[in-house]
């Protein structure tokens, strides 16, 4: 018996189905792996486990008693520590602060034991001591911090809390290779005293090295739990895919390519965490990027647009014009760029249609007003073309549903008639009937001679539509996949680090 059981486990967020009959079971003083692709459930589960996401049906026993996770709260009291993938830490605060905010020490009713607590922050920090880096105080702030620097602040911030059962979801996605030695020696010292570790990392190698045993999850079942000392990467990865699947056709969207011409080229692109990217995009070709959320495709997609800047790299256009500083420069150089995050990169939620359909047209010519009437005029064809329905070009854009205001984005840059549309993950949370609809306008302009590059969370989705995949880890591109390499299998292995 499993010192934490889950069985049964059910989640639905509306018709998505994330997890469906998943089951876990990890013992006391084990490092259980949970892996899967992009989608797979990893993440709900352990939200369910910490309380913060509520199942449909399943059952919880810790110890082999039956217990009820309502609230992140109820997961405290049941011993629960959770390093989620995103940081929960307040910025303003300093770090021996954000140490002790599940559980302040006290000396008595009300008082804080400061003394007490800078005691503990400091034996805590004291375990990174020799790899935190420049400006890691107990007084420094959480927002004056590098990335690397809170995550270590957000792994002791789980070690405070003395859990007996403890979740890492991907918690050395910003450590480097000494941060990481010291992590993975904390974590068996961790096992060694009898703690429960369930442990999501994207990169093979760690889970070999730090795991005992892996359950793998498809498509949100629980579908094989391996000793890793009794198995290899590519039994892992083939029960991820779960078979050996035929390669998708290359180029099966393809109305008529016969281009040869390169858009764009790009050349040890750097930024941030994107570290030496270098591709070439052909006319009339969809070039997707792959591998695990997160991994630099987003980022590489926003600094090609200029919304984020480079440190070092060229990007070349037709002409030879250099990258773009900012989003008006790279529209009225031919690209557009539209992103799954609609509130974030997409609509202008509290403008009206018309306003959200027009902006990227005004922005490449410079108008700062034309008739309504002319607008429409204007628009009009492509909102046909998109099958958009709405009561008026005056209604509120918030007013459509998601996969209809994924069409009207689509619609304002296909007004400008651009050269290169960049997608970043476009069909996240719309629904099936949209994404058909996209993707059918995708296979339209690609035979009119459009470029696009895809970055897509959904592999299959991926792997049925774009030509080549650029297989994304680490902020690198790692493999490139085209014709009969273009499997799942290959797929996660290049996402997952596996040595081919």
């Amino acid at each position: 018996m499993g010192v934490l059981e889950v069985k049964g486990v059910d989640k639905h967020f509306g018709a998505v189905v994330a997890l469906e009959s998943a089951e876990l079971e990890v013992k006391r003083g084990e490092v259980h792996v949970l892996i899967g692709s992009n989608g797979s459930g990893k993440s709900t589960l352990c939200k369910i486990i910490a309380g913060s996401v509520i199942p449909d049906a399943g059952e919880i026993r810790i110890e082999g008693t039956l217990t009820a996770i309502n609230g992140p709260q109820d997961a405290a009291r049941a011993g629960i520590g959770v390093f989620y993938q995103e940081l929960s830490l307040v910025p303003q605060l300093s770090v021996e602060e954000n140490l002790f905010l599940a559980a302040l020490p006290r000396k008595g009713p009300g008082l804080v034991d400061r003394a007490g607590m800078r005691r503990r922050a400091e034996a805590l920090v004291e375990r990174f001591a020799d790899v935190t880096g420049d400006g890691f105080t107990l007084d420094a702030l959480i927002q004056d911090l590098r990335s690397d620097q809170r995550q270590i602040v957000e792994v002791l911030k789980v070690l405070a809390t003395d859990a007996r059962i403890i979740i890492f979801d991907e918690p050395t996605s910003s450590l480097d290779k000494r941060q990481v030695t010291v992590f993975f020696d904390l974590v068996r010292q961790l096992r060694d005293k009898g703690r429960a570790i369930i442990f999501i990392s994207h990169r093979m190698d760690e889970i070999f090295d730090i795991g005992d045993r892996v359950t793998v999850l498809r498509d949100g079942r629980s579908v094989e739990c391996l000793r890793l000392a009794e198995t290899d990467q590519d039994a892992v990865v083939q029960h991820m895919v779960g078979s050996r699947i035929t390669p998708v056709s290359g180029g099966q969207h393809r109305v008529r390519n016969d281009y040869d011409e390169t858009l764009l080229a790009v050349d040890n692109l750097c930024g941030n965490r994107l570290d030496g990217v270098s591709f070439e995009l052909r006319r009339g070709e969809i070039l997707g990027f792959g591998g695990l959320h997160g991994q630099g495709q987003s980022l590489a997609l926003r600094i090609l647009f200029g919304a984020e800047p480079a440190t070092d790299g060229n990007i070349r256009l037709t002409g030879g014009s250099r990258r773009p500083s900012k989003p008006a420069d790279a529209i009225r150089k031919g690209m557009a760029y539209l992103s799954g995050d609609r509130n974030r990169d997409g609509v202008l939620l509290t403008r009206p249609i018309l306003e959200n359909l027009v902006a990227a047209d005004l922005t490449k010519h410079k108008r700062f007003f034309l008739s309504p009437q002319r607008l429409i005029r204007k628009i009009s064809p492509f909102v046909k073309r998109l099958k958009l329905r709405f009561s008026g070009f005056g209604a509120p854009i918030s007013s459509l549903s998601g996969g209809n205001q994924q069409k009207a984005v689509i619609g304002r840059w296909l007004t400008i008639q651009p050269s290169i549309l960049l997608m970043d993950d476009p069909t996240k949370g719309i629904d099936l009937h949209s994404k058909t609809d996209l993707y059918q306008i995708m296979r339209e302009l690609v035979a009119e001679g459009v470029s696009i590059v895809l970055y897509s969370s959904e592999d299959a989705e991926l792997l049925g539509i774009a030509d080549r995949i650029l297989v994304f880890n680490g902020g690198r591109i790692v493999q490139q996949l085209e014709g009969k390499q273009k499997t799942a299998f290959n797929l996660y292995q290049a996402a997952y680090g596996v040595t081919a």
